[in-house]
């Protein structure tokens, strides 16, 4: 493997771009990129710093001068690039979801074990100080018996009747889209920062609009624009999240409070350069940098002096860089792998099903992927 990791990049929109900084960011070159078609390829390849554009995805796949392939596509393709990619003996970053069923999922993570591959899903807001802050402050028993879990992500991209991109569209995006593209984020944070896993949940799914369209015409939707779920965990916690993308004036709101028996923990992603943490004779904001933070996990993570915020694309290289360093043989705690994929894939189906049923639906608990340290 060549000393500078050479990155392929499927997928030329906002998240290709977000991908192709972080490659980077982290040392890596972006040998080369695919589209749609080859020429949309060619007309992005050097807006992403990309030294080639591949004529299939399937073509980038198979070149030898990438040794990791990022998929960022739509939902319903990326099983099967994920495949051809783990096939080609590549390590792999696969956006989120993994797959649309659990069966694909499943199917994506055992392969990846079977390979010994790194493969990796981006949840990246595990890589925010802050929120590696509060995971140690829970790892060191300061916030006491964690008993109440609850929180919101809230975003207003679809605010609007004529708002819509191929998310809208179960075929192409899943049966779920609130939760399944940003509520499996909050769930994989909350499991994440506090230890716990999620064993039941019951959830309700709502629409704002019936129909979207604009000029063209307007179509019935079919996936959620929001959700409300409560949730039972395996260690005797329950909580709640409110989902949504049609809540106005939120751009990209993941809020959560982690109530301790000792102290609470609250982060906001749109503010994230501070830890709020209570406690009955006290609350303070912890400001995020190297030195005002107390655990390795968060200092580790703290590129900047406090006062100098670290946001969404910095939680991406940071991500990057540890897949990368796992790819030499250096796998960082706390990387989200195919298995946290596959997870989040069981809670979608969980929620869906309990939607459509009226009821509590059961999640699988299996051996946590991460270690808590």
């Amino acid at each position: 493997m060549a000393s500078t990791l050479r990155s392929g990049i499927i997928g030329t929109g906002f998240m290709g771009e977000v991908h192709a900084h972080a490659v980077r960011a982290a040392g890596g070159a972006v040998s080369a990129v695919a589209g749609r078609t080859t020429a949309s390829a060619e007309r992005d390849a050097a807006a992403l710093g990309a030294l080639h554009a591949a004529a299939s995805p399937e073509a980038l796949i198979e070149r030898e001068d990438v040794d990791v392939v990022h998929i960022c596509t739509p939902n319903a393709t990326h099983a099967q690039y994920a495949k051809l990619a783990l096939a080609a003996g590549k390590a792999v970053i696969c956006e989120k979801p993994l797959a649309t069923s659990v069966g694909d999922a499943t199917e994506l993570a055992d392969l990846a074990q079977r390979h010994g591959s790194v493969a990796a899903v981006p949840f990246v807001y595990r890589f925010y100080p802050a929120v590696r802050e509060a995971r140690g402050l829970v790892a060191r028993g300061e916030a006491g018996r964690l008993w109440l879990l609850h929180g919101s992500y809230l975003q207003d991209w679809l605010a609007s009747p004529q708002a819509t991109n191929w998310r809208v569209d179960p075929a192409a995006g899943g049966a779920s889209r609130a939760f399944g593209d940003i509520g499996v984020h909050w769930c994989d944070l909350m499991e994440f920062v506090t230890g716990q896993r999620i064993t039941r949940l019951v959830a309700s799914m709502s629409q704002a609009f019936a129909d979207r369209g604009g000029e063209g015409g307007s179509f019935p939707v079919a996936t959620e624009d929001g959700a409300t779920v409560l949730f039972e965990t395996d260690q005797g916690a329950t909580g709640s999240v409110v989902v949504s993308q049609v809540s106005p004036g939120r751009k990209n709101r993941l809020w959560f409070s982690f109530d301790g028996t000792e102290a609470s923990l609250s982060f906001d992603q749109e503010q994230p350069d501070t830890l709020w943490v209570g406690r009955t004779d006290a609350a303070r904001q912890i400001p995020v940098g190297p030195d005002t933070l107390a655990t390795d996990g968060g200092r580790r993570y703290a590129r900047l002096p406090a006062g100098h915020p670290q946001g969404y694309q910095d939680s991406f290289n940071a991500f990057v860089a540890d897949v990368y360093e796992a790819v030499r043989g250096n796998a960082p705690d706390g990387l989200p792998t195919f298995a946290d994929g596959l997870r989040a894939a069981q809670l979608t189906q969980a929620l869906v099903t309990s939607a459509h049923e009226g009821e509590w639906a059961s999640v699988p608990v299996h051996d946590k992927v991460f270690t808590i340290i």
